[in-house]
């Protein structure tokens, strides 16, 4: 099985994710901008994988700036998948059923969050226009959908039958690969459950905990010396000691399949 993108690649996860996002925040601020909103995922609550913490840790890094009262009015907004986005499973089971199956799902009980393009766009441009300054922002994005259910559906309504025990001559065959490395059964949207209105019945604004920038400049000490040396044990005990959650596994557990 191949590995998740940013699992295997921690060092550039980092890269993008983190010193990216600070390196475009504090651009914003050197070049005047009045609004910068950070779009984050509902990967970075309680995070099981390196994309996640690395995401949580551009929130972070985010809201640290957000405190030392700069004129640029910083926000986060945090959602999950967007319905046929680049990401979105959507296109991968109409490719796979395109070509005659199989459909392939990680795991039978596997729940994600869906929202489409937009709506994700109008919600979050609404939600940067609320932010006072460090808000996390999280969408109501409904109830979760059961991916298999989303790819029985997408089967039968492209007029073909399941291929299973039950009926051995259906057409397309649904495929259980196994739990990619940090990968969840379920996606959260808030680390507490504490969160305040906004005057959108879908915005909601999450109350969450923040680092020094004491602290954040420790975190990002560590992580430059990581990437200098190439180092991915400390990327993965970084992200261990200041990610709320997040608990990293041995590289050899973490990468196989």
């Amino acid at each position: 099985m191949t590995s998740p993108l940013v699992e295997a690649n921690e060092l550039e996860g980092v890269r993008n994710n983190v010193m990216g996002t600070k390196t475009l925040a504090e651009t914003a601020v050197a070049c005047g901008v009045e609004r910068f909103t950070m779009i984050s995922t509902d990967k970075a609550v309680r995070p099981t994988n390196v994309m996640g913490a690395t995401k949580r840790l551009g929130e972070l890094v985010i809201q640290n700036l957000a405190e030392r009262g700069h004129n640029t009015i910083f926000s986060i907004v945090r959602f999950g998948n967007v319905l046929g986005s680049s990401g979105s499973v959507i296109p991968l089971f109409k490719s796979q059923i395109e070509r005659g199956g199989p459909v392939t799902l990680t795991h039978k009980d596997v729940t994600r969050y869906f929202m489409t393009i937009p709506e994700a766009a109008r919600l979050v441009l609404l939600a940067g226009c609320y932010a006072e300054g460090g808000d996390v922002f999280v969408l109501d994005m409904g109830e979760p959908v059961k991916i298999l259910d989303l790819a029985v559906q997408m089967i039968e309504h492209s007029g073909n039958t399941i291929r299973d025990d039950d009926n051995p001559n259906g057409d397309i065959e649904i495929r259980l690969t196994g739990l990619r490395p940090g990968e969840k059964l379920y996606e959260e949207l808030l680390i507490d459950a504490d969160n305040l209105p906004t005057p959108h019945a879908k915005i909601l604004r999450a109350r969450e905990n923040t680092l020094t920038t004491q602290q954040l400049l420790s975190v990002l000490t560590q992580l430059n010396l990581a990437i200098d040396t190439q180092d991915t044990s400390i990327i993965r005990q970084t992200l261990s000691n200041w990610v709320e959650g997040y608990q990293a596994q041995p590289v050899d557990d973490r990468l196989s399949a």
